[in-house]
């Protein structure tokens, strides 16, 4: 019985530390729109399927790092530095582009 019981015990602590190291990983992904001007960001995935090929060609690829330069006064769009190019993007299609902070 106590072996049982001390193999729960391991499995629910594995468990734990995955559920942590899940939240961790989350906590450091945010969406290229969240960030702020003069920033830097390594770009992690591309989650619109439509924009992914549009995204892609334009140098928004997975392990590329990326610099917000400029933010236009309402928000939209948005100037960013990627590839060495300057590239302006929509709001919606910076919120497709998830990145982890440098």
């Amino acid at each position: 019985m106590y072996i049982v019981h001390s193999k729960r015990i391991k499995i629910q602590e594995i468990h734990r530390r995955e559920v942590a190291l899940q939240l961790v990983e989350l906590n450091m992904q945010k969406k290229l729109s969240a960030l702020a001007v003069g920033q830097k960001a390594i770009i992690c995935s591309l989650e619109d399927e439509e924009l992914v090929l549009k995204l892609m060609e334009m140098g928004f690829l997975p392990g590329e790092e990326i610099t917000v330069e400029q933010i236009a006064p309402l928000g939209d769009p948005i100037s960013v530095m990627v590839a060495g190019y300057q590239v302006s993007l929509r709001i919606s299609e910076a919120d497709a582009i998830l990145v982890e902070i440098k």
